[in-house]
């Protein structure tokens, strides 16, 4: 088989030659390496990677092939593929294609055959940086027209990707067994597995749009609102704050997770900011610091929450006091979000974990508990408990 040219450019002009893989043609994005030896389905097809050149670190990527049963969502999201080697055979019984394929009919283009263990060092001390892979036609452009290319596209910080991968129309995600109540999603870039795990815990699942409007979720009248993991840069999420604002005053309980966790960072009073290369893989270690325990979790996140960790505070935003609940053990970085007046929690991290450990899945056990705790307080209970209970006391039932 005849393989043609492509080539990777960095905005600092290194140039990683290797062969075209998927489509073919030239894409843009920013370069972010992910970790994970295994998943490589789930990762392609989570919306958080829109925007996102993605480097596999493990060197052999394919060999289990692509089915129709893992997908996270209604196709690949990520701007461009990187694998030092694919797999010329798939070996797995589940699998109803090679994994290319599916690069071709998304419009993915790829590479192969670069040194990715080079690539992940030189974004490790440089930083995610702009760049674009080139094959077909593209791959003759003169090296100094594709590094113009290159520069000149718009870069992560301040981009709003929501409205490019959220749903058009609300829908509804029926609860298995016993109802527990209503719950509106936000999708941001929701997974399937996440609203899967929701429904399994009673909630008849809501999945909103993007822009909703505060008049719709109040005519909604859900008993809990979720804010799903997504691309982007928060600080260019105005409206979903604002949203999210109305609702902790409305006094709804809410949980959000990765993209989710930084708005309600910002709907708190808190600011974000960019990290030098993020978080992105299914092998990273947080300390929860109500248990004192260790999770090894699934990310991909290149913002966080600017908050001090081993603090309660106010709420800058004046929603009460704050803590955050989980830190990173490799950097320090914000993982979680605990508020202590009003029943809001967050986590940085994906619990659902597609691909991914399961450590973590006990939070949409402790978003169901702290749910079911306010709907069975009685609106006196609710009215006498809010004037005279402190806020750690009431939010212990199901933070």
């Amino acid at each position: 088989m005849t393989r043609e040219r492509a080539v990777l450019v960095l905005e600092d002009g290194t140039r990683y030659d290797g062969w075209a893989y998927g489509a073919r043609g030239r894409t843009l994005g920013e370069v972010v390496f992910a970790t994970g030896m295994t998943g490589y389905q789930e990762t392609l097809t989570d919306p958080s990677y829109a925007g996102q050149i993605v480097v596999q670190t493990a060197p052999h990527i394919g060999n289990t092939g692509v089915n129709d049963e893992d997908p996270e969502s209604r196709r690949i999201w990520v701007a461009g593929y990187v694998v030092r080697d694919p797999s010329r055979v798939v070996s797995n019984h589940r699998a109803d294609a090679p994994l290319d394929e599916h690069l071709v009919r998304d419009g993915i283009v790829g590479i192969s055959g670069i040194d990715t263990r080079a690539l992940t060092r030189r974004i490790r001390d440089a930083g995610a940086m702009k760049g674009g892979v080139f094959s077909g036609a593209d791959a003759a452009l003169d090296a100094d027209e594709q590094l113009r290319i290159v520069t000149e596209q718009v870069g992560m910080a301040g981009k709003n990707l929501s409205a490019e991968v959220s749903t058009a129309e609300e829908y509804v995600v029926e609860p298995v067994g016993e109802r527990i109540g209503t719950l509106a999603v936000l999708d941001l870039g929701v997974k399937a597995s996440t609203t899967r795990y929701l429904s399994e815990r009673g909630f008849e699942v809501h999945v909103l749009p993007q822009d909703v409007t505060v008049e719709r979720l109040r005519e909604l009248d859900p008993d809990a609102l979720f804010y799903s993991n997504g691309p982007g840069d928060p600080s260019a999420s105005d409206a979903q704050v604002t949203l999210l604002q109305e609702s902790l005053r409305d006094g709804r309980p809410f949980f959000g997770i990765c993209f989710g966790n930084q708005l309600l960072g910002r709907a708190l009073g808190f600011g974000t900011y960019k990290l030098p290369f993020g978080h992105r893989g299914i092998n990273q270690p947080v300390l929860d610091t109500t248990t004192g325990k260790v999770e090894i979790t699934s990310q991909n996140h290149g913002f966080a929450v600017d908050a001090p960790v081993g603090q309660v505070l106010e709420s800058p935003g004046g929603f009460g006091r704050v803590e955050v609940s989980h830190y990173s053990l490799n950097d320090n970085v914000v993982e979680g979000l605990r508020a202590l007046d009003i029943p809001a929690f967050s986590v940085q991290y994906h619990p659902e974990a597609a691909a991914g450990p399961h450590d973590s899945m006990y939070l949409f056990d402790r978003f169901r508990d702290m749910v079911l705790a306010r709907r069975q307080r009685t609106p006196l209970d609710a009215a006498t408990a809010d004037a005279t209970t402190p806020a750690a006391d009431i939010t212990k039932e199901g933070n």
